[in-house]
């Protein structure tokens, strides 16, 4: 990009920015904001705001800027990691750590934790932000990076889910790619040496003295789980062809039936966005009939998610269940994070009193030694975040919650955290204990001492 059309562009920015302040200030007093965006990730369905209450950011999602010399991206806060990856991978570039889904945002992957399997080396998603640009709960609008005066705030944005602020654009780190990610599916029959190599490949980089870029994990069941490990190349044989998951072929059944796969980088990064994990067969899209009649541009994870968000709204499965006689179900659609040395822990009792199967494992440590407040894991520990996203059946008299609750109580005897993009059942005073309410209200009584922005609790745990 040209110096004279960046100009331009930021200069754009800089008047979407000052207008986006000013009809912010233009809403009604007395009521909270909420964001309005076309697309969520989000899992905590709720009714819909009054429209006098929903501040349209939809015009803020375009890349600003890519500075290759310095390997930085200048983007706006609703830019998807879709539209950034497109722009960067054309410069042979990509963020620090790429999160799974197409339409998660910069912003969004800010406020609500984005992780994936370069986050044994990179960290969680925000680490590789240099400053953000942020409208504040008083409507104000800040640069905050990690040194200045708004140190405090650029601290406590992870995890704070759009209560504190909302990042209008943002400056982040990016690294060189190769065109090509060759993987290995890497079987083992218990999960306490699945997380013995975890623990090696943190360590060293490498398994079995190949170099590892990514790793993520799938468990099939409590003698049967799988790492996954790519690195990037450029060499490929002529007799080798990239796999192709985008269409009737889907990624996670490969992972059992071949020890070696190779993607271009491009559909590596999206592998899990085709089929939503696997969370597309409940939605038919895997049946093979069906899925050669679902058009190739809606086999995505935002197709589905709006799918299940008109399920949710009107309980249309809830009422055929009810009528067929079956027994209702609790969703239990949750990320959690465990020190590797827990994992085995977890899953045993997981695979016992849960039964979801598959799940995704996906190591982490944090890149800052500091750590983040309102998501506080010890930067010296590694863990590995587990993800399952299913229902579970309620037996006669189990509230809706039961599975849930009891997964929040086994993380925290594991000395693990619970990411909150989805329904929590916290009491108020143990939310607080766990996400750093004192630190959390200091900052809200800066940027948002009038409320105007939904309380922490209020938003993920009551669901305001």
């Amino acid at each position: 990009m040209s110096t004279i059309v960046a100009h331009r562009t930021v200069a754009a920015h800089r008047a979407a920015a000052a207008d986006l302040r000013s009809r912010y200030a233009r809403l009604p007093d007395g009521g909270q904001v909420r964001l309005g965006k076309p697309t969520s990730n989000l899992f905590r369905f709720r009714a819909d705001a009054a429209p006098a209450s929903r501040l349209d950011v939809t015009g803020l999602d375009r890349v600003l800027s890519i500075d290759s010399a310095t390997r930085t991206a200048f983007v706006q806060g609703m830019t998807t990691y879709e539209r950034l990856v497109e722009a960067t991978l054309a410069r042979q570039l990509m963020p620090l750590v790429v999160p799974q889904l197409k339409t998660i945002t910069m912003g969004g992957a800010v406020a609500g934790l984005g992780i994936e399997s370069s986050s044994f080396r990179h960290g969680l998603a925000h680490e590789s932000v240099l400053e953000m640009e942020v409208l504040t709960g008083d409507g104000q609008l800040v640069t905050a990076t990690a040194d200045n005066e708004h140190a405090a705030l650029f601290r406590a944005l992870p995890n704070s889910y759009g209560t504190l602020g909302y990042t209008v654009a943002l400056r982040i780190q990016l690294q060189p790619v190769r065109r090509f990610v060759a993987l290995r599916h890497v079987r083992f029959g218990d999960a306490t040496s699945c997380a013995d190599a975890i623990a090696e490949i943190c360590d060293a980089g490498a398994y079995r003295g190949e170099p590892v870029d990514f790793c993520d994990g799938t468990v099939f069941g409590a003698g049967e789980q799988y790492l996954t490990l790519g690195r990037f190349t450029d060499i490929v044989s002529h007799s080798t062809r990239p796999s192709d998951y985008t269409g009737q072929r889907i990624y996670y059944r490969s992972i059992q039936a071949r020890a070696d796969d190779l993607m271009t980088t491009r559909d590596y990064l999206w592998r899990w966005d085709t089929d939503w994990f696997w969370c597309s067969r409940a939605l038919g899209a895997q049946n093979p009939v069906l899925r050669r009649l679902w058009p190739r541009r809606y086999r995505r994870s935002d197709v589905y998610r709006r799918l299940v968000a008109l399920d949710r709204r009107y309980r249309l499965s809830a009422k055929v269940r009810r009528r067929a006689g079956i027994p209702p179900e609790e969703p239990v659609i949750q990320d959690i994070q465990v020190p590797v040395r827990r994992l085995a822990e977890f899953l045993a009792v997981f695979h016992a009193e849960v039964g979801i199967t598959p799940v995704w494992l996906c190591p982490v440590q944090l890149a800052d030694p500091a750590g983040w407040p309102l998501y506080p894991m010890d930067p010296s520990r590694r863990y590995v975040n587990v993800g399952f996203w299913s229902a579970v059946p309620l037996a006669d008299g189990e509230p809706n919650g039961t599975h849930n609750r009891r997964i929040e109580r086994l993380v925290a005897d594991l000395d693990g955290h619970k990411s909150l993009y989805s329904d929590a059942y916290y009491p108020e005073g143990e939310f607080w204990d766990r996400y750093n309410g004192p630190e959390y209200h200091a900052v809200k009584q800066v940027y948002d001492p009038d409320g105007r922005l939904p309380n922490l609790y209020d938003k993920c745990v009551r669901g305001r």
